[in-house]
Order: C-alpha cells, then sequence, then structure tokens
C-alpha cells in the first residue's frame, strides 16, 4: 500500500499552476484523485508540499493548499491502518468508497459505536419513512440509557451473548419493558448491526443470535356499530367533530393517518381517489370511495379545510381518546401483556385505546366481517407484506359467532 502526490502538468493552467493528484496503490491495484481546488507551480511543488513564494509574487495559498494534503494523507493512512488491523481484503473500490465517506476516520481507527449509529440514522433519512427514523432515534437514546445505567460499554466487539443478557435484565428489571418493546428493540440493533457489518465497521456476526420476541396481542378496532355511533354523534366542539371525522374517514376507506394528513384535492376523483403510499412509497395507488367517505368530503367541499382538516399526529390521537369518550365508547377491554414471563392483566375503556392505528384495523376488521374477499382489502390498503398484513387481520367475534352458529342451528 502506498500513497504519492504527483503534478497533473498535463493540466496546466495560463497562470502556471497545475492540479495535484494521489496516486494509491493496493494489492496491485491503482486510484487516482485529484485533490479538488489544490494547486501548485512546478517550481513550488517539492516533496509532496507547496513551498512559500517570494513576497513579491501573488500568494500561492501555500498554507491552506497544504492542509487539505496533509488532510488527506491522513485519511489514507487511517484507511491503511484500518485494512491492516481488521485484515479487510481491500481493493480499488474500497479504497473509492472510503475516501468518499465522510463519516470514516473522523474519530478514531475503531469506528466509536454511537457516533456511527448517528451516522447510520443520517444516511437512512433518504431510504426510509420519518416514523422509522424516530424510531432509530429512540432505540438509540434507549441504548444510551442502557450503558449510562448499567456501565457496559457499548462497542461493535461488544455487542455479543453478554450484552444481549444485559440487556434482557435492564429491559425487564428496570424499565418493565413490555415484550414487544424488547423485542423492537433487539431487531433494531441487529439492523445497524448488520449495517455496520456491510461496510466493514466491524466482523462481529454474533448479532445474529440474538432472539426479537414478539406476543400476539389484542387488535383494538371499533365495530361496525360502534363506529356508525360515532359518525352519528353530533359534537358541539367543532375540533372535535373534525376529529371524528378524520377517524371515520380512514376507518371506511384504510387510510393511513400519513396518507390522510397528505391527501390534497387533486387526489379526489368521483369514485376513488389516487396518491401516493408514504410508508410503502406505492406511487398512484387507488381507494375507492364510499357513500360515507364521500358525505365527509362533501362536507367540508369549498370550504378552508378542503379535501380535510389537518392536525399534528400527537393532538390527533390525545383528541381521539375524548372523542370516543363523548360518544360513549367506553365498553371495558382485557388487555394482556408480558415482561419477561410476568403477566400483567389490564381492564381498560375503549375509548382509551383508540389511536389513529386503529383505524386501519377497524377498516380491515369490519371489511372481513361484511365478507369482502382477503385479497380486494389487501388491495385497497396496500400492504404488499403478507406478514406485516396479518398483525391487521383476524376473525372479528361476531363473525365467528354468526357462522358457527348458523351451521350448528341448521343440526
Amino acid at each position: 500500500m502506498e500513497l504519492k502526490f504527483v503534478l497533473r502538468k498535463d493540466k496546466i493552467n495560463k497562470n502556471g499552476s497545475c492540479p495535484i493528484r494521489a496516486d494509491i496503490s493496493i494489492n496491485g491495484q491503482r486510484v487516482r484523485k485529484t485533490l479538488t481546488g489544490v494547486k501548485s507551480s512546478e517550481k513550488d511543488w517539492k516533496n509532496n508540499r507547496i513551498k512559500a513564494n517570494l513576497k513579491n509574487e501573488k500568494y500561492n495559498f501555500h498554507d491552506e493548499f497544504n492542509n487539505k494534503i496533509k488532510e488527506f494523507e491522513d485519511k489514507v493512512d487511517t484507511i491503511f491502518r484500518y485494512i491492516r488491523a481488521n485484515n479487510v481484503i481491500a481493493d480499488r473500490d474500497y479504497i473509492i468508497e472510503k475516501l468518499n465517506d465522510d463519516y470514516f476516520g473522523k474519530n478514531s481507527l475503531v469506528k466509536d459505536f454511537f457516533t456511527t449509529y448517528q451516522e447510520y440514522i443520517d444516511k437512512s433519512k433518504n431510504r426510509v419513512v420519518p416514523g422509522s427514523i424516530r424510531r432509530y432515534k429512540s432505540n438509540k437514546k434507549f441504548f444510551e440509557d442502557f450503558e449510562a445505567f448499567t456501565g457496559y460499554k457499548m462497542h461493535f466487539d461488544s455487542i455479543n451473548l453478554e450484552f444481549y443478557e444485559k440487556l434482557t435484565t435492564y429491559c425487564f428489571e428496570e424499565r418493565n419493558t413490555l415484550n414487544n418493546y424488547f423485542g423492537k428493540l433487539v431487531t433494531g440493533i441487529k439492523a445497524f448491526m448488520n449495517w455496520a457489518f456491510e461496510r466493514d465497521y466491524h466482523q462481529n456476526i454474533t448479532f445474529k443470535k440474538f432472539k426479537a420476541p414478539k406476543d400476539r396481542i389484542e387488535v383494538i378496532y371499533l365495530t361496525i356499530d360502534e363506529l356508525k355511533k360515532l359518525y352519528n354523534f353530533k359534537f358541539e366542539n367543532p375540533k372535535l367533530d373534525k376529529v371524528r371525522d378524520l377517524y371515520c374517514f380512514s376507518s371506511f376507506s384504510g387510510l393511513r393517518f400519513s396518507d390522510l394528513k397528505n391527501l390534497k384535492s387533486s387526489n379526489i376523483y368521483e369514485d376513488y381517489i389516487r396518491f401516493n403510499i408514504q410508508k410503502t412509497r406505492t406511487i398512484d395507488h387507488i381507494t375507492p370511495l364510499n357513500k360515507f367517505t364521500k358525505e365527509i368530503l362533501s362536507k367540508y367541499k369549498e370550504t378552508i379545510y378542503e379535501p380535510l382538516p389537518k392536525i399534528s399526529s400527537q393532538k390527533y390521537n390525545e383528541y381521539l381518546k375524548i372523542v370516543c369518550a363523548k360518544a360513549d365508547i367506553t365498553q371495558k377491554v382485557n388487555i394482556t401483556r408480558f415482561i419477561g414471563s410476568k403477566r400483567i392483566d389490564e381492564e381498560i375503556p375503549k375509548c382509551d385505546l383508540i389511536t389513529s392505528h386503529t383505524a386501519k384495523k377497524t377498516f380491515v376488521s369490519n371489511s372481513l366481517a361484511l365478507g369482502i374477499n382477503l385479497e380486494i382489502i389487501k388491495l385497497t390498503t396496500g400492504n404488499t407484506d403478507d406478514k406485516t398484513f396479518e398483525t391487521y387481520t383476524h376473525i372479528p367475534n361476531q363473525l365467528k359467532i354468526n357462522e358457527i352458529t348458523k351451521y350448528w342451528n341448521k343440526i
């Protein structure tokens, strides 16, 4: 592995200055890279540096350009040392990738765990939806709290079975973390470690052994009767009235809140909505309009709210609970959760469990109860992943009762 700098005499300008190019040799391959903006005359160039020119000559920026040469030299040296320290089999493409990586070598030869986690978040912003970025940030904060509380230093080599056991203890004994949230933390760190592994930041693959538990939980949704009750309720407060309309529109159409808040008048056609799904990045998705969704759209036509009112996600979820409580959707629901092996049972009024996510579950559950084909429901909601869609589907209790009773009563 070797680095040298050369003057590009074939690119000399009218002032006699030449660009400076770095030539890197590695395993019989060569990488050539011109240092952006760095130039020198032939007489000022000596021993890979630019000499100070004479006082009666125009300043040649030797200090500034030499600093850039030194920075590049240091980065190449860091890459070489990283290759040797980690037994990386490097080629021309590998060197180019590391040279173009603004994060590589900023702090130390061994990448800092949380600095790299932030790099993972930053570089994910253009490929995942904002909700995923919020989850990545939340996970990073959780692991920082874990390190501070337990004193267990997190670096790439320490993400092993001992770490997994300590994290399990911390989650279940100190934080009372529910199993499903613990599972998301494990899934999150496995995704990050895999991302870092693919970039040769580490060679530790023990993380692949980590298990992410997932308990099946109750599907919270409004029955058809509850949905109609909410739809027909007369709210005196205009703000609550609008929140009710947004929730009912989602429940009658299957639209996610993220798509609802981005809806524009140009997306609305006579019998359907055409829009791009934010979460799955599906283009030109079509959702049919029924009499209920058409009535809601008609209510806001030619108003300042057209096609539908806007509200933040936080306020929307906050007001939803008030909306459902005022509409007397308060039946107690038994909720079972697990913290490790410890079972927690609670009875909670349904109004307190209603969030923006339950609208889509309401649409799917009631569509199944009405006998709509499952594939049609999937096409309508835009769910392409069968495994993900399973979390929304189940056989509604009333449908089970009706079907079992219908056939057994024939005997």
